[in-house]
């Protein structure tokens, strides 16, 4: 009898498909849709949490576990191979758990042509998870193209003004052109290795094995980092970031911008293009900073609340980049778990925003003001939600943004501590944009919409999507080794290679060498993610 290990990815893959079937068959009287989609949603994200709790912890770094290869179509050579890592694992987790949150949060909200909201809805979950789980580039790209069509769709259909359908163009052609320079680089492998199999092209490139034309190569890495860039986005290719989240519906806005493509360099860019990727490493570790800057100087002086969490977004994703860009262990370390955190406490951001709009119709801070009277709930989510991004101690923020200037102080880039430095400035700036819009919308004077409409707090639904986040808020700031265990080897794996040798010796041969060799001009090892966690 086949064991579960070697078919669960493909029941989580295609469970939201086989339930956007459903709900397409099923009528849309009543609350069918909301309940039938929370089904389906609770079901996938039960099926999720199977992989960490047999997840082999002990295993070799860089390798795969769950996986799944099927030969699929002979000419050219395309397998359905399935496999996650420590870096897949937990986003296929977060990925699942946040589904379900999405359609408690759109319960009210989305009273009309509800059927078609939960089909793309699934739909989405469906393309997520297949980016994350597959180890096939042809079949990664079907998956990565497919993630377009229904967050297009839901922006163009379920937008909040007359703008949506503008924003929900530039949305697609910002993603879809890049998206021909990927398609055109992964050919071009293809032609030079006869395979679209991760694990194959990643071991030619460890072997400098994939062309002996680095001009090309380097064309090629290109075409993925910029496909792989204006997702995330990094600055300045954010042009598409503003507009869409502002009219993004709740549920889609949670998962619009950062994880699928910060996974993606990380999987594919960093991977494929060893050489290269370090070649770049400089520019976008100063691109990053100045996305940090940027992205907090322009949430500061925002009014519209949309507005102000899309370029908080901006400047968190850049925060991440640069972590990864370091390829230093605590780095990597610090950008991989940041991912998850950025993508908590900006769902549940984006979550209690769309609370304040479905109450007071508004994103506008001028309107607000005096909340914490009216709605104490919100007011204390909000305030929890704040401390999350802006990284206070014993909270997950904190964990992710030490280990990512840790690792930046330990980069081996030029200018790596004036960057740090920029970076640095991120934390005050993100400090500075949130209390300020705490202070503006629940403890000033009572503006004109809390004057004119009661509002209510939060009711039995709204705790129940809003408390689990504030929960693993405060577990993953205390208890970071359980999710840093499985990370912690692909940050081994993907780190430089004398760094990484010189990072996992012993401590007492670390010692002996320190006191052997006392060089001149000698810094501090560089520490695994460990020394700031466990």
């Amino acid at each position: 009898m086949m064991n579960i290990n070697h078919i669960i990815l493909t029941l989580i893959v295609f469970t939201p498909l086989a339930g956007a079937l459903l709900l397409a068959l099923l009528p849309d009287r009543g609350k069918t849709m909301q309940w039938a989609a929370l089904a389906v949603t609770l079901i996938t994200f039960g099926l999720t949490l199977h992989l960490p709790f047999h997840y082999s912890y002990a295993g070799q770094p860089g390798g795969f576990q769950f996986e799944q290869n099927i030969p699929w179509i002979a000419t050219p050579v395309i397998h359905y191979h399935l496999g996650v890592d420590g870096l897949s694992m937990w986003l296929m987790v977060l990925t699942g758990l946040l589904a379900p949150l999405g359609v408690l949060i759109s319960w009210r909200a989305i009273d009309q042509r509800k059927k078609l909201f939960y089909v793309l809805f699934l739909l989405q979950q469906v393309a997520m998870m297949g980016i994350f789980v597959s180890l096939d580039m042809f079949l990664y790209y079907a998956f990565w193209e497919m993630s377009l069509v229904p967050m297009t769709i839901l922006i163009a259909t379920f937008g909040r003004s007359e703008r949506r359908r503008r924003a929900a163009i530039k949305y697609f052609l910002y993603a879809f052109i890049p998206s021909g320079l990927l398609l055109v680089a992964m050919l071009w492998l293809y032609a030079q290795t006869g395979t679209f199999d991760l694990p194959k092209l990643a071991a030619l490139a460890a072997g400098h094995a994939i062309s002996p034309n680095a001009a090309a190569l380097w064309i090629a890495s290109l075409g993925f980092l910029i496909a792989f860039s204006v997702k995330v986005p990094i600055f300045p290719l954010h042009g598409w970031l503003a507009d869409a989240i502002a009219e993004a519906p709740t549920a889609a806005v949670m998962v619009l911008a950062g994880k699928t493509a910060l996974y993606s360099m990380l999987r594919f860019s960093f991977a494929i293009f060893p050489g290269p990727s370090h070649r770049i490493a400089p520019l976008m570790i100063l691109l990053a900073a100045i996305g940090i800057v940027y992205g907090g100087l322009l949430a500061l002086v925002q009014n519209d609340l949309k507005k102000l969490a899309a370029y908080s977004t901006l400047g968190q994703l850049s925060f991440i980049v640069l972590g990864v860009f370091t390829f230093t262990i605590a780095g990597l370390d610090g950008g991989i778990y940041q991912i998850l955190n950025e993508s908590l406490a900006g769902a549940a951001l984006f979550m209690l925003l769309g609370l304040l709009y479905e109450r007071y119709g508004t994103y506008d801070m001028r309107q607000y003001g005096g909340l914490a009277q009216k709605l104490p709930w919100v007011a204390t989510m909000f305030v929890l939600v704040t401390l999350s991004i802006i990284g206070l101690p014993m909270l997950n923020s904190f964990v992710g943004e030490f280990l990512i200037l840790s690792g930046s102080m330990q980069s081996s880039f030029a200018h790596h501590h004036l960057w740090t430095a920029m970076a640095a400035t991120g934390v005050v700036l993100s400090a500075a944009y949130m209390l300020r819009m705490v202070q503006r919308v629940f403890y000033c004077d009572v503006g004109p919409k809390p004057q004119a409409v009661a509002g209510w707090d939060l009711d039995a639904r709204e705790h129940l999507a809003l408390w689990p986040m504030v929960a693993l808020f405060l577990a993953m700031g205390l208890a970071s080794p359980l999710w840093m265990r499985a990370i912690d080897g692909t940050a081994v794996d993907l780190a430089d290679h004398p760094a990484s040798i010189h990072a996992t010796l012993p401590n007492h041969i670390l010692k002996i060498e320190a006191e052997t060799y006392q060089p001149a001009s000698s810094s501090a090892p560089q520490t695994t993610s460990g020394g700031a966690h466990r």
